[in-house]
């Protein structure tokens, strides 16, 4: 029996108007169709016209933009030609859009509840009693804790990813036709991508609602999507079903998309280091320190997020810093820069002890350490031309000025593969990528020894993130400069790092050479960060979760403890009476690689083999289960 047919984009142009009056087409007659109960992926990277198309169903298109011609059909129905009253309706109502950031959806003044409920009251889809109701049995089908009472709770109450289901959970309360669901686990950490990604998929089953999910993420369309769109400028480059299209892609751009999937992460991906910037001393070292918010009593911070951390990171190496949301990733790189200052414990530059605060760290140490932030369209100045923010710190650190500076502008600007007609340009002329570049170029100006990169591709789609590595490591091998490299794409880690520190609720539950990280004995904790990263693979979701659920209490929440090991209420390995009572003690090997955990090596490598046997076991069965009946 073939499904309802719920949404038909027919030959949808949509077009921008130049100063000169000629009009640009950025979608180029796409045309596909939606049935009820499925989820249509559209992917490519960033500028194919992915959120500039699924915008076209709430009959909607960003400012300066037209529609051109071509029809949006919902129910039969265009929503480009009705009425703008009608139009309203339908937004909310009958269509129903996720935006990328959770954080900036929610209201922090506003209970959850009501923000939830509020959409589906408006429309006089459900009074505000149903509404509730209605919510709460959506809190509990996306697995939220505490559903009866979540909705009491203010956004900053709950994790990144709860917020990510509430957001969902705001979407379907009115009973939409579609959702549009634009990049909703893009920022998201693995652990936490899991959790949203099979919730989303078995609300919109036992829904039977449809949804437009807009990505540039391959593994995570694997788990998700019905069917798949592959966009590149606004054209469609190819369509077919899941199965189709990521077990045999025709297109060459639909390949090429395939070749820049982030890896599983395994060992042999580690970076390799030349000798040649070698010193006797490591660029920056962190001894013994304690960090955190709230003022310092008693030599304790009110609010600890890091305790007794030990970080070396040699001259022209990369130490990748991993970790969950709210590990203290951020505030270990804020603590090196001098932007919070630690409790306890000491900062060296080249041996030389830093003051905490940078109001009183002296010039050349501020030069020698740059911070490069996550977002470049919030750290770049909109109303300064890029020839003025890579000039700052050559003014500032350097004392150029005029053509001294301007070459050196057009030096550096080349040195992050960017042309030296982009120095007159204005940031919002420049593509997310660029940005970036030019985010770093900044930092590079100051000629530091150290470079602390927060996130930095985390925003970008695999094939600009992937060319945004390939810079970084060009420059650590020309220049010689240091990187603190943090993330929680594990794989982008692995193909960057030479050393890997794994952070767990402000504690280092791991560190040491990156090829020794990813081979087995690994701490529990880092085994469920490898074991959550997405492979390109239809069913993968399925037989990690049954794994996970017989391993590890994934969905409970992280606890910063100052006793035990932190990570013991999820471990599976976990010893009562002693995990929870006392600190763990450091395994060490030859190499430098280090374990904090109360079981043996040996232990912890049978256990890795087990859980490997069990995968294996589940992905057997679903093969079998796929071939057809004798």
């Amino acid at each position: 029996m073939e499904k309802e047919k719920l949404f038909e984009v027919k030959d949808l142009r949509i077009s921008a108007t130049n100063d000169d009056g000629v009009e640009i087409p950025i979608v180029k007659g796409v045309t596909f169709d939606i049935h009820k109960g499925e989820v249509v992926a559209l992917i490519g990277e960033s500028g194919s016209g992915k959120t500039t198309i699924s915008l076209a169903s709430l009959a909607y298109t960003k400012p300066g933009l037209h529609f051109a011609g071509g029809e949006v059909l919902l129910k039969g129905e265009d929503v480009i030609t009705m009425p703008p009253l009608r139009q309203r309706e339908i937004r909310g109502a009958n269509v129903a859009y996720l935006a990328q950031s959770a954080a900036a959806t929610f209201n922090p003044a506003i209970t959850i509840g009501e923000q939830v409920t509020e959409s589906a009251v408006l429309h006089g889809v459900l009074n505000q009693e149903e509404a509730t109701k209605r919510a709460v049995e959506l809190y509990h089908a996306l697995e939220l804790p505490d559903a009866d009472r979540i909705g009491f709770r203010y956004p900053h109450q709950v994790s990144g990813g709860q917020l990510q289901r509430l957001m969902a959970a705001m979407a379907l309360c009115g009973n939409p036709d579609l959702m549009v669901l634009d990049e909703p686990t893009t920022a998201l950490d693995v652990t936490t991508q899991i959790e949203v990604l099979k919730a989303f998929k078995k609300v919109i089953r036992e829904e039977n609602s449809a949804a437009i999910y807009v990505t540039h993420d391959l593994a995570v369309v694997a788990q998700i999507a019905d069917y798949i769109v592959v966009l590149y400028s606004g054209e469609i480059m190819e369509q077919g079903t899941a199965d189709q299209i990521i077990n045999n892609p025709q297109h060459a751009y639909t390949k090429r998309l395939m070749a820049a999937v982030r890896p599983t992460p395994t060992a042999g991906m580690g970076a390799v280091v030349g000798a040649e910037h070698d010193r006797d001393m490591p660029a920056i070292e962190v001894k013994d320190m304690t960090a955190g918010y709230g003022g310092i009593v008693d030599g304790e911070p009110k609010v600890t997020i890091l305790r007794d951390i030990n970080v070396e990171v040699d001259n022209g190496h990369v130490v990748g810093v991993i970790g969950e949301s709210g590990c203290g990733k951020s505030t270990l790189a804020r603590v090196m820069a001098g932007l919070l200052p630690q409790a306890k414990g000491d900062v060296l530059l080249e041996g030389e002890q830093l003051e905490g605060s940078l109001m009183d760290r002296k010039l050349e140490e501020l030069q020698k350490i740059q911070f490069v932030f996550q977002m470049a369209d919030t750290a770049l100045n909109p109303k300064q031309v890029i020839s003025d923010i890579i000039g700052r710190p050559l003014e500032f650190y350097h004392g150029l000025k005029g053509k001294e500076k301007h070459a050196k502008v057009a030096e550096i600007l080349e040195m992050v593969e960017l042309p030296a007609e982009f120095a007159s340009r204005y940031p919002m002329e420049l593509s997310g990528g660029q940005k970036q570049r030019i985010n770093m170029a900044r930092s590079l100006a100051a000629n530091p020894e150290v470079m602390l990169c927060d996130e930095v591709t985390s925003a970008l789609d695999s094939i600009v993130g992937a060319n945004v590595i390939k810079l970084l490591t060009a420059l650590r091998d020309k220049t010689g400069v240091s990187f603190v490299f943090i993330s929680h794409d594990l794989s982008t880690v692995a193909s960057f790092a030479d050393e890997i520190v794994v952070l767990y609720a402000g504690r280092v539950v791991e560190q040491g050479p990156t090829d020794e990280v990813l081979t087995p004995p690994f701490h529990p904790y880092t085994r469920l960060l490898i074991s959550s990263v997405p492979e390109m693979r239809i069913g993968w979701l399925e037989d990690t979760m049954k794994k996970r659920e017989m391993a590890v209490g994934i969905a409970k929440g992280v606890e910063i403890t100052s006793v035990g090991c932190p990570f013991y209420n999820r471990c599976p390995m976990g010893i009562e009476g002693t995990c929870d009572n006392v600190n763990p003690p450091t395994l060490k090997q030859e190499s430098g690689h280090q374990i904090a955990c109360h079981r043996s090596l040996d232990e912890l490598a049978a256990a890795e083999a087990e859980a490997q046997k069990i995968l294996h076991g589940f992905e057997k069965l679903g093969k079998e289960d796929q071939q057809p009946n004798a």
